[in-house]
């Protein structure tokens, strides 16, 4: 088919011309502004096939999508099948037997715009850039990461970008990012107002595509999110983000780990972190910091009441038990913050064992005292009595709460069982019965949860152990979705001698008294 020739009119029922059938692996999906449901019956009668389905129930294609398809089709060389463009419009799509073939299945993809580790190059670069510039598409999730992106198609997707304001997550890892195309992003970054969230891991950003970049984020008010790991920005590159901290008041997670940055580097970032206001996450793991570098940190944070910072990841910092007395003076001040490091110089296996105290067991024992639940307890944390709270309200409500006193390691370890990967803990997941309550006696699991102490890796879980049901025609609860059922295969007050007070979350044992 000539490019230039045009494609018949969508109405028309004639069958299409299609390449012989090809093998292709390739999944496509995207994501888009919520629209008015579609029904998927209409695709399953078309095609009763099922080894290559397209689904997504928020998704509207709109003219936008149509022609970008059809021009990555010419790009490509392939005849644009009907079938595809006659169902643009739902939601659920059989694409088995339309011999697309690599090509073909790459054309769609494009057309689909989150198009990760597709090799598109220059010509696919091209293709998107011109078609975000119509600014038209509801698309706001663009992931193009592993694209084997040059400084040139930096060149053409930030002039896209910097008019584009229906863009709110990009993700352009992975690619081959140099300074020159630092230079690009910072322009775009100056002159975007939609975007939030900016994935550049992985690429080969040094200084002068640091300063660059820097540039653009001084000014920026709308980016909330950015990950520069796995590059190189150096020491230089840290004091021009140490500026964009000064200025900038809408980032609030920073990952810049694997860096190269050196004490030195931290300094400057921590001069940007004593008057910072919305910063709350900071990554600087794998950097060569030590802990000098550490305190400084966290000492500037001390110098800025109105800091909102609750994570900084310095993970592979050993640091001392002078280190964590300043700490815990810094969490004094903000209560939220909490600071993850390697270990501890000096701190004994056993030493750790003796100031660890399951904080799960002392909640429980607060709660039989008062005669309500382990839920009841977690739900008066929260001002607003629901069931969900942001990790840092939670982390600072905890440390401030006197009802069960803990420190930060015991903390961790709650939020680490409660938290649902979200930025929230949630309650939900807690199950727990008042002590009055029969039921509520329970064996306890063979092994504790292993302690972590201040002086343990960070990084490591306590064990949490699966409770099973005694063995019913050969199986166990845990193969329900639900919890368990307390009248149906528990072990009864009887079957232990000391009764077992224990909250659950989900099928894990969180603590015994």
């Amino acid at each position: 088919m000539d490019n230039d020739e045009p494609l018949e009119p969508e109405t028309q029922d004639e069958p299409e011309t299609e390449p012989a059938p090809q093998n292709s692996d390739e999944t496509l999906y995207c994501e888009a502004e919520a629209s008015v449901g579609v029904d998927k019956d209409k695709a399953a009668r078309e095609s009763s096939e099922t080894d290559l389905e397209i689904e997504d129930t928020e998704k509207s294609f709109t003219t936008g999508q149509r022609e970008l398809y059809l021009e990555a089709c010419k790009l490509m060389g392939v005849v644009p099948v009907s079938y595809f463009l006659r169902n643009m419009e739902e939601s659920y799509m059989n694409l088995n037997h339309h011999g697309l073939g690599p090509n073909g299945t790459k054309a769609i993809a494009i057309a689909l715009v989150n198009v990760s580790d597709n090799d598109l190059g220059l010509k696919g670069a091209r293709i998107i850039s011109e078609f975000l510039q119509r600014n038209i598409s509801s698309l706001w999730n663009l992931q193009l990461s592993g694209n084997n992106f040059r400084d040139e198609s930096a060149e053409l997707l930030c002039q896209a970008l910097s008019a584009n304001y229906q863009i709110k997550t990009l993700d352009l890892s992975h690619n081959q990012f140099s300074d020159k195309g630092g230079e690009y992003v910072g322009q775009m970054l100056a002159l975007n107002i939609g975007l939030q969230s900016l994935d550049l891991s992985w690429n080969h950003f040094h200084v002068r595509g640091a300063v660059a970049l820097c540039s653009g984020l001084r000014v920026n008010t709308t980016l909330q999110k950015l990950d520069l790991s796995m590059n190189g920005f150096g020491n230089e590159g840290a004091t021009a983000l140490g500026e964009v901290l000064r200025l900038n008041n809408s980032l609030v997670y920073l990952d810049i780990s694997c860096n190269d940055i050196t004490n030195d580097g931290v300094s400057k970032i921590s001069k940007g972190l004593e008057v910072n206001e919305s910063l709350k996450v900071l990554k600087l793991f794998l950097n060569p910091v030590s802990m000098d570098g550490a305190v400084s940190l966290i000492l500037s944070l001390k110098r800025n009441p109105k800091s909102k910072m609750e994570e900084i990841d310095i993970s592979n910092v050993l640091v001392s038990e002078q280190f964590l007395k300043i700490l815990d003076g810094v969490c004094a001040i903000h209560p939220q913050l909490d600071v993850l490091y390697k270990s501890v110089q000096g701190f004994s296996a056993k030493k750790a064992l003796l100031q660890w105290t399951n904080p799960m067991k002392l909640i429980q024992s607060y709660a039989d005292q008062h005669k309500i639940t382990v839920l009841d307890f977690f739900k008066s944390l929260n001002p607003k009595g629901m069931m969900t709270m942001p990790v840092g309200d939670f982390r600072k409500a905890m440390i401030q709460q006197d009802m069960v006193p803990l420190n930060l390691p015991q903390v961790r370890e709650l939020i680490k069982k409660l938290d649902d990967k979200t930025g929230m803990v949630n309650f939900r997941s807690v199950w727990a019965r008042r002590p009055s309550d029969p039921a509520s006696a329970r064996e306890a699991p063979p092994h504790p949860p292993t302690p972590q102490a201040p002086g343990a890796e960070l990084s490591s879980r306590c064990t949490l152990h699966s409770m099973r049901r005694p063995h019913l025609h050969g199986s166990s609860w845990l193969h329900s979705p639900g919890l368990p059922s307390p009248s149906h295969g528990l072990p009864s007050a009887s079957a232990s001698p000391q009764p077992q007070a224990a909250c659950w979350l989900q099928g894990q044992t969180l603590g015994t008294q």
